[in-house]
């Protein structure tokens, strides 16, 4: 396993894909996705952060799945889409920068030799690489909609396995501060046959944990959820392609619901300097 014997400053090369993507920037759709765990490619200059590609693409190195049904969703519904361009082992697109889980050395019980002891400026070369041109774009996103209230979808994944313990849902919304367009979503994804479906499962949108919905939704008062769907239902073509259709009937459903009309009162104990709201 390829681990530099001493820490290199985090950097793309030009022929290396970039740090985000932007899909179907012009469309028509209130409703603006994102993808913080799209990709499991980690940049050239880190080696393979001394983890085998298989671990790699377990799900501690993405969300299985979620690029996928998100792109079909994109489609479908007709609403731009921001994805990350590489693994949440080299930095989280999800966590603070600087934060605990940011650069993981541990993630579930895998080892990654390639985060132990990086010192405070390779962790933010790797945010000023990796994470930030992500956020940047996605603010930037929806500042340019923002008069037109947009909503914001959060697409991810889970494990269906976590430390041992069996997770039964096949689909969570989270939320934390506001629970408009999850409510709503819950209720039509429970009138689909045979789906269990949790609310703030298999965890919520946690303040001290996330940073894109605090930080891109909460922070603007803009309707927002994020979807979790468990990987299993989600690891082949046939099961994204079900669930982006399933998706696009909620999203249908719920559209022009009075509930998510309008912005609400932004969350006061969300701060993020960096994004300026309003000054796009």
């Amino acid at each position: 396993m390829d681990v530099p014997r001493e820490q290199t400053r985090a950097r793309l090369e030009p022929d290396e894909p970039p740090p985000f993507e932007i899909v179907n920037r012009g469309g028509r759709s209130r409703f603006v996705l994102t993808c913080e765990h799209a990709s499991a490619i980690v940049p050239r200059a880190l080696g393979d952060l001394g983890v085998p590609e298989a671990e790699r693409r377990r799900h501690i190195g993405w969300d299985i799945g979620a690029a996928v049904v998100a792109r079909q969703l994109s489609a479908l519904i007709d609403a731009p889409l921001a994805m990350s361009g590489y693994s949440r082992l080299a930095i989280d697109c999800n966590r603070r920068p600087g934060g605990r889980e940011s650069i993981p050395e541990i993630s579930e019980t895998t080892p990654i030799p390639g985060n132990v002891g990086i010192d405070k400026g390779e962790a933010e070369a790797r945010a000023e690489a990796l994470f930030w041109p992500y956020h940047e774009a996605l603010h930037e996103l929806l500042e340019a909609r923002v008069a037109t209230v947009p909503v914001m979808i959060a697409v991810h994944s889970f494990t269906p396995v976590y430390h041992g313990e069996q997770r039964p849902w096949d689909v969570g919304i989270t939320y934390r501060h506001d629970p408009r367009l999850a409510k709503l979503m819950i209720r039509e994804l429970e009138n689909e046959a045979g789906l269990c479906v949790g609310e703030n499962q298999p965890y919520p949108v946690d303040l001290d944990i996330d940073y894109a919905v605090p930080v891109h939704a909460e922070r603007r008062g803009i309707p927002h959820g994020l979807i979790e769907m468990r990987h299993d239902c989600i690891e082949t073509d046939g099961g994204c392609h079900a669930w982006a259709e399933r998706l696009a009937r909620v999203v249908e459903a719920v559209s022009h619901d009075p509930m998510i009309a309008r912005s609400i009162a932004p969350a006061r104990d969300v701060v993020e300097p960096r994004l300026p709201i309003g000054e796009s």
